[in-house]
C-alpha cells in the first residue's frame, strides 16, 4: 500500500516522519498528474501546493479549524488528505467537484470559486468563533497572490486589523500567477521579494546554520523569523507593509520546505492574533510540461498525455472565443479607438492576439471586475470604445458598475461575456446563467446572443458602433456550431430560420438555442403542427417583429440557456402584454437554482431543454392530447402521435 492510500483523514499525517512526508508529497504529485490527465481539471495550481497543504493539515485540525481556499481550484490536495481519493470521475456527474463542496465533506467550508472573498469569510468566521467562546479554534485562509489584486482582500484586511483578539491565520500562496502571471503594483512588489538575491541567500544560510545547532538552534530560528520586524524581513519591507495594518507577518517561506512550513505555521498558530504567513510556491511543481508552459503553467487542462502534457482528442473545430478574438483584431485594425480590458483573463477570453498586435491598447486589471467596468466608463468618457472581455459568471461581481457607472452615464462600452449559459464541469459558481436576467434590468442596455460565428462577427461590429449605451455580446463555452443561414432577415434585424405550415407556434431561440428551436420545429412538422423559428439576434430590447409575429401565432415559446426567472422569455411576455397581444407564452430556460457539475447536455436534458421534451409539451398544448407509441418514428424520432380526432388538424 502506498502512503497516500493509507491517508483517510488529516490525523493520519501526524505520525509520519519527514522522509515519509516527502515521499507522500511525491505520491500526491504522481497521483494528480495521472488522474487529472484523464479527466481534465486544475493541475498546475495543485502541483504547487502539495507541501503547503500537508503542512497545514499537520499543524491545524480541520474541520474544527475551518480552511477557506481562495480560490477553490487549489483544493485537490486538500481533498486527497481528507479521504477523497477517487478522482476517476472528477468534475463529472456523480464524481468529485473541481472545487470545495460541502456535500462532499465536512472539511469543505466555502464553495464559491470566485477569487478575493476568502479573507472576508475568514474574518466573519473568526469573529463568530470568538463571540461564541470557541477561542481554541483557528481559521485558516489560503489566498493566492493573484487574489490580492482584488479589492475585497484589502477591504477584509482593513477590517481584520481592527480586532486582534482572535485566531486567524492568512496564508498567502505566492506563485506569481493567478491564471497567468499576476499583474499590478502588488504583483511587482511581491516579485521583488521573491527574486531578491540578498533575501534568498540569507534565508538559506540562516536556516542551514540554525538547524545544524539542533533543537535549540531551531528554536532560535523560529524566534528570529517570528519577530514583527523579523531578521529576514528587514530585507523585504513586507513586515512593514503588514505591521502597519497591525497584522503579524511571517515570511517569506519556501513553500516546498515541509519543515520550514510547519515551524512557521506553528508560530502563527501560537500567536493568538491575526497573522499572515507568506509562502512562495512554484505553480506546476514537479511536472516539466507544466513548468515549461509559459502561457499558464497548466492552470487548467483538458485530457492530456501524462508523459508529455500534450492534449488528447483535441478538436479542430473553431471555438467561440477564437471567433471573438479574430473579430476584435479586425475591429482594432479599422478603429484606433477600440481598446480591450480584462480581469486577469487575457488568454482565456481571447485577448492575447489583440495584445500581441496592439500591446498598448490592452489593460489587464487583475482580479478586479468592478474596477474594470468603472474604468471602462472613464475610458469611454475620454473618447475611446472599451471592450470588456470577461466570463459571464464574473460579470455578477460588477453589476453595480454596469448600472451606475456605464449605463447611467450613457457610456459606449461593449461587454463580451464568454462562457455564458451552462458551462458544465466547473459547477455552480461557474455557470454563466444569470447574465440575461441580471443585465436586462439595466436601462438602455442592448444585449445580443449570436447563434453562430457569422452572427458573432456581425453583432460585435454592431455593438462597438453604439456610443451612447452599454452593449453586451454573450456566447457559450466550446466549439461553434455550423452557421445557420436565415430564410429572411426582417427590418429590425430579426432572422427567420424556419417557416412551415400554419402559424401555430412561434419559437424564439436565444443564441445557440436556435438549433434546438429548429429541431423542435422539425418534430412539430411531423405532427402536423406549423411553426416559425426566429433568432432576434438582439434579444434586449425585444424587437418589434417578435411582437408582430406573436400576434399571429397561437403559442409563443422562448428558449434560452439562462435562468428562466426574469429571463428573456419573461421580458417577451411583458412586452406582449403591454402591446395588447394575448398569445400564450411559454418561457423555457434553466431553473432558478444552483446547478451541480455535469456535462452541458446532461444539464439541459434535466431542465427539459431537449427537442423531444419541448415538442411533446407543445403537442399536448396545441392538440390537447398525446398518446405514447411503442417505438419512435423511423424518420422523425418522435415518441408520440396524435389521436384520431386530431387528423383534420394533421392534414392542414
Amino acid at each position: 500500500m502506498s502512503l497516500l492510500e493509507s491517508i483517510h483523514g488529516p490525523r493520519d499525517l501526524d505520525d509520519l516522519s519527514v522522509p515519509q512526508l516527502k515521499q507522500l508529497a511525491q505520491e500526491i504529485r504522481d497521483f494528480l498528474i495521472e488522474n487529472v490527465a484523464r479527466t481534465g481539471g486544475h493541475l498546475g495550481p495543485n502541483l504547487g501546493v502539495v507541501e503547503l497543504t500537508i503542512a497545514l493539515h499537520r499543524v491545524f485540525d480541520s474541520p474544527q479549524d475551518p480552511f477557506v481556499f481562495d480560490t477553490g481550484h487549489q483544493s485537490y490536495v486538500h481533498k486527497l488528505l481528507t479521504g477523497r481519493q477517487d478522482f476517476g470521475a472528477l468534475r463529472s456527474r456523480g464524481g468529485l467537484a473541481g472545487y470545495p463542496q460541502r456535500s462532499e465533506s465536512e472539511h469543505d467550508v466555502v464553495e464559491s470559486s470566485h477569487a478575493s472573498s476568502s479573507l472576508s469569510w475568514a474574518d466573519g468566521i473568526s469573529r463568530a468563533l470568538t463571540r461564541t467562546g470557541r477561542m481554541d479554534r483557528h481559521v485558516i485562509a489560503v489566498v493566492g497572490d493573484g487574489a490580492l489584486t482584488g479589492g475585497m482582500t484589502w477591504e477584509a484586511l482593513n477590517n481584520i486589523s481592527d480586532d486582534n483578539d482572535r485566531n486567524l491565520v492568512i496564508v498567502v500562496n505566492d506563485n506569481g500567477r493567478s491564471y497567468a502571471p499576476t499583474i499590478g503594483g502588488m504583483a511587482r512588489y511581491l516579485n521583488r521579494v521573491r527574486t531578491t538575491e540578498q533575501y534568498e541567500s540569507l534565508r538559506k544560510g540562516s536556516a542551514s546554520f540554525f538547524r545544524k545547532l539542533g533543537p535549540a538552534g531551531r528554536a532560535v530560528y523560529r524566534g528570529v523569523r517570528g519577530g514583527t520586524h523579523g531578521f529576514l524581513s528587514r530585507f523585504t519591507n513586507n513586515a512593514a507593509l503588514y505591521s502597519n495594518l497591525d497584522i503579524k507577518y511571517l515570511g517569506p517561506i519556501d513553500g516546498h520546505d515541509l519543515e520550514a512550513l510547519e515551524e512557521t505555521l506553528r508560530l502563527a498558530k501560537e500567536y493568538g492574533a491575526p497573522a499572515i504567513v507568506h509562502v512562495i510556491t512554484e505553480k506546476g511543481r514537479g511536472y516539466e510540461p507544466a513548468r515549461n508552459d509559459e502561457a499558464d503553467q497548466f492552470h487548467a487542462v483538458g485530457k492530456i498525455d501524462p508523459a508529455t502534457g500534450e492534449p488528447l482528442g483535441s478538436s479542430d473545430a473553431e471555438a467561440w472565443t477564437d471567433v471573438f478574438s479574430d473579430a476584435l483584431v479586425a475591429a482594432g485594425e479599422r478603429r484606433a479607438d477600440v481598446i480591450a480590458i480584462t480581469a486577469a483573463m487575457l488568454r482565456p477570453t481571447g485577448l492575447q492576439p489583440f495584445a500581441q498586435r496592439y500591446p498598448d491598447r490592452v489593460y489587464d486589471v487583475g482580479i478586479a471586475e468592478q474596477h474594470a467596468v468603472a474604468s471602462a466608463a472613464g475610458l469611454a468618457f475620454g473618447g475611446l470604445h472599451p471592450v470588456v472581455a470577461i466570463y459571464a459568471t464574473f460579470m455578477n461581481r460588477a453589476f453595480d458598475q454596469v448600472m451606475m457607472d456605464v449605463a447611467l452615464h450613457k457610456a459606449g462600452v461593449t461587454f463580451v461575456l464568454d462562457r455564458s449559459g451552462v458551462t458544465g464541469p466547473d459547477g455552480p459558481s461557474h455557470h454563466g446563467v444569470w447574465d440575461l436576467a441580471m443585465l436586462q434590468l439595466v436601462p438602455g442596455i442592448r444585449i445580443a446572443a449570436p447563434r453562430d460565428a457569422a452572427r458573432l462577427r456581425e453583432e460585435f461590429d454592431e455593438a462597438i458602433a453604439v456610443e451612447d449605451a452599454p452593449t453586451v455580446i454573450r456566447f457559450p463555452k466550446g466549439a461553434v456550431a455550423a452557421d445557420q443561414p436565415a430564410l429572411e432577415r426582417l427590418a429590425d434585424g430579426t432572422d427567420v430560420l424556419w417557416r412551415h405550415g400554419a402559424e401555430d407556434v412561434l419559437l424564439v431561440g436565444i443564441g445557440p438555442m436556435t438549433q434546438l428551436a429548429v429541431a423542435v420545429a422539425e418534430r412539430l412538422r411531423a405532427q402536423g403542427i406549423g411553426a416559425t423559428v426566429v433568432d432576434p439576434r438582439w434579444v434586449v430590447p425585444v424587437q418589434p417583429s417578435i411582437v408582430k409575429l406573436a400576434a399571429s401565432h397561437r403559442l409563443v415559446i422562448t428558449i434560452e440557456d439562462g435562468i428562466r426567472v426574469g429571463g428573456v422569455g419573461t421580458r417577451v411576455r411583458q412586452v406582449l402584454r403591454e402591446a395588447g397581444v394575448d398569445t400564450a407564452v411559454d418561457e423555457l430556460g434553466l431553473p432558478d437554482e444552483f446547478i451541480d457539475h455535469a456535462t452541458r447536455e446532461q444539464i439541459l436534458e434535466d431542465a427539459g431543454l431537449s427537442a423531444a421534451k419541448i415538442a411533446q409539451d407543445v403537442v399536448a398544448q396545441v392538440l390537447g392530447t398525446r398518446i405514447p407509441v411503442a417505438r419512435p418514428s423511423a424518420d422523425t424520432g418522435a415518441i408520440w402521435t396524435v389521436s384520431p380526432q386530431d387528423s383534420e388538424h394533421q392534414e392542414r
